[in-house]
């Protein structure tokens, strides 16, 4: 296998194809990427034969910032008969001796407007294609969430890539995207960018742990509070910091304390805070370099923040904002964990995790 697909937010091809050149280079993986614009996906064309399958097995998919998803691609079929598109895909399958047999099945789609409506397609084909790939023993009888996962990915009406991704170095969701649904009561919807951010940084078994009912947060620039409703909602005490006004229906639970004051100027008069998180529209490099202030001061223990990208030069900035993060964290003796994602409900923005892994004490 020669290929890795990649899925990324439609319009970010560019970003998503440097990071996998970058990336693939480290691991003395050499190839080129092949992308079209607002195409929702990348193709990462490696030059040696079976490397697809190293980068799938090596490259840590969590690393990766644009990146939805990734799986090794096993075969490219175009031109599927509309009366008999199963028997090609089964028939491509067959002359693939390097597929596993995988334990479960994707049938998806970039995420492009122009795709919604193959989207409904991939729904009602994944059925009868699971019953046809398990009838010739590609495919276990049973779903095993333990054995690679079987993608097929189609571009446009009977055009598909086929391939396999790993488990515990793939996503979780569906195309790569969680499934949310808006809550009637959240003041915005930038309340699912965080509920995303839970979902995709702290594993769904640690959550009873790590957001706890009883903590306390602290939400940065947080008018009108889309962000304290999601620490609420898990019974927090939430410290809210913005100029402008919070919803009331927020300050009616009694767990929220609104500061009307600058974020960048906030301290918590306790230091008993558990969570930061911030959605402020500001320099990226600035809202980096106060994260790792509030880090290091032991003011916090995670932080989920956002930081807003430039028209352009997006990926060099981003890198160098989580590089600068980093290097200030371990010059303070900081032991930490770091993740950045292009999450679906972010538009010009990424959203990043930083565990604080060191006994601080606060100060």
């Amino acid at each position: 296998m020669k290929q890795l697909m990649l899925y990324c937010r439609s319009g970010f091809e560019k970003e998503c194809a440097g990071e996998i050149q970058d990336r693939a280079t480290a691991l003395e993986v050499f190839g080129f990427p092949r992308l079209q614009k607002n195409s929702g996906y990348v193709l990462f064309e490696c030059y040696q034969n079976g490397d697809a399958q190293k980068l799938v097995k090596e490259l840590d998919f969590n690393s990766l910032i644009f990146a939805r998803q990734m799986f090794a691609v096993a075969a490219e079929v175009t031109d599927l008969p509309r009366e008999d598109r199963i028997s090609p895909i089964l028939e491509q399958l067959s002359d693939v001796d390097t597929m596993p047999l995988c334990g479960d099945i994707r049938i998806e789609t970039p995420d492009t407007n122009e795709a919604k409506e193959l989207l409904k397609f991939c729904r009602k084909f994944t059925v009868p294609m699971r019953q046809a790939l398990r009838g010739k023993g590609a495919l276990m009888h049973k779903e095993n969430a333990k054995k690679p996962v079987l993608h097929i990915c189609f571009v446009q009406p009977g055009h598909c890539y086929i391939g396999y991704s790993l488990p515990g170095n793939n996503s979780q969701f569906f195309m790569g995207i969680p499934r949310l649904k808006f809550p009637a009561d959240a003041p915005s919807r930038s309340t699912l960018k965080l509920e995303e951010a839970f979902h995709v940084f702290i594993p769904r078994n640690e959550w009873d742990e790590r957001l706890a009912s009883g903590m306390w947060g602290v939400d940065l620039g947080a008018c009108p509070g889309g962000w304290t409703y999601q620490l609420v909602k898990r019974s927090m005490f939430v410290h809210s910091v913005d100029n402008g006004m919070m919803a009331q229906s927020l300050m009616d639970t009694g767990q929220v304390k609104h500061h009307q004051e600058d974020g960048f100027k906030f301290e918590p008069a306790r230091k008993n805070v558990t969570w930061l998180v911030c959605d402020m529209i500001e320099k990226p490099s600035r809202v980096a370099q106060l994260m790792g202030e509030w880090i290091i001061s032991g003011w916090a223990k995670e932080a989920i923040f956002n930081l807003k990208l430039p028209m352009k030069g997006r990926y060099d900035e981003v890198l160098q904002d989580i590089e600068n993060l980093k290097v200030f964290l371990i010059e303070n003796g900081v032991k930490f964990k770091l993740q950045a994602k292009h999450l679906y409900h972010d538009r010009e923005e990424i959203t990043v995790h930083v565990q604080c892994l060191s006994n601080i004490s606060p100060h």
